[in-house]
């Protein structure tokens, strides 16, 4: 198993321990996201993602559904956070993300969880929908190391991350997996209630790519650091999809790898609005992925 000594080496200076107090200070009132909803979480109430001051773990395992880069033999160690900072109205995850299924934990069981991800003997530590519960996050892993946890860390996030996070968890995080959902603000405002997400996933994701520098595997093909970016073709979007592949080609300053999804299923709210109520055709999918090859863009297989 590889070691990566980056969060190890802020860990043993102390360095992890005084980010997660400074994350935690953005909880009352809440500035932990762009959302800047100013919830007291330390007193008692929840943000606008729903959550207070314990994360909620929805559920912990193995999963084989990840990227080929990310799984390899063992599955990617997945820890599925409960609420969101995005208000996706056609959520895949919306028992979670908007119905808050899960377990609430303090710091000390979320670093057990992840000690056990590792046992598990996962090759990651993949941490889902991580934005509103940073501060909870960064707590438990400076215990977590303090206990021999030293599995690379995937930030799995829809990429409605501010600059100032982002800057917390530079030399935590070795992979960034940002979810570029829409680079359209009608769009962005009307289904994913975030109007500001197009400028905000933007310099968020150019800032992945500076902090990780060239997407980098191992002999195993396994991602060792670096940012692969998500983007799922949404029905009758061909047009901004085009967009998040010429805004990767174009801006982000690093090599990184793409992963053109065609998993889109009408879910949650999807059936209020007819042109969210379908699947995205097969060639729309094809066309895109056919344009980021043309973008010069490294895919995920």
């Amino acid at each position: 198993m590889s070691t990566y000594p980056a969060y190890r080496e802020l860990a043993v200076s102390g360095e992890l321990a005084a980010r997660a107090r400074q994350a935690r200070d953005l909880l009352d009132p809440c500035s932990l996201c762009p959302r800047n909803c100013q919830a007291k979480r330390l007193s008692g109430k929840t943000g606008s993602c729903g959550i207070g001051e314990r994360s909620v773990v929805a559920s912990f395992h193995p999963h084989f559904g990840e990227e080929p880069e990310l799984v390899g033999n063992h599955g990617s160690g997945t820890v599925f956070f409960s609420g969101c900072n995005l208000g996706c109205l056609f959520c895949q995850n919306f028992d979670i993300s908007h119905g808050l299924e899960g377990i609430p934990v303090d710091a000390e069981q979320l670093a057990e969880i992840f000690l056990r991800v590792q046992q598990m003997g996962c090759q990651n530590l993949n941490l889902v929908t991580p934005t509103h519960v940073v501060s909870q996050i960064l707590e438990a892993l400076a215990i977590a190391v303090d206990s021999g946890l030293r599995l690379p860390i995937v930030y799995n996030t829809g990429g409605y991350d501010s600059l100032e996070i982002l800057r917390l968890l530079d030399g935590v995080v070795d992979i960034y997996m940002p979810d570029i959902k829409s680079l359209a603000r009608d769009f962005c405002e009307k289904y994913l209630r975030a109007p500001d997400y197009p400028e905000t996933v933007r310099q968020a994701v150019i800032e992945m790519a500076r902090q990780t520098g060239d997407f980098q595997v191992d002999a195993r093909g396994l991602a060792r650091r670096g940012v692969l970016i998500r983007h799922l073709v949404m029905p009758e979007r061909e047009t901004d999809s085009q967009s998040v592949m010429d805004f990767i080609r174009d801006s982000v300053p690093a090599r990184v790898r793409v992963n053109v999804m065609d998993q889109y299923r009408p879910m949650y709210r999807s059936g209020e609005f007819p042109e969210l109520d379908h699947r995205t055709p097969a060639a729309t999918w094809k066309r895109i992925r056919n344009h980021a090859r043309q973008c010069g863009l490294e895919l995920s297989e």
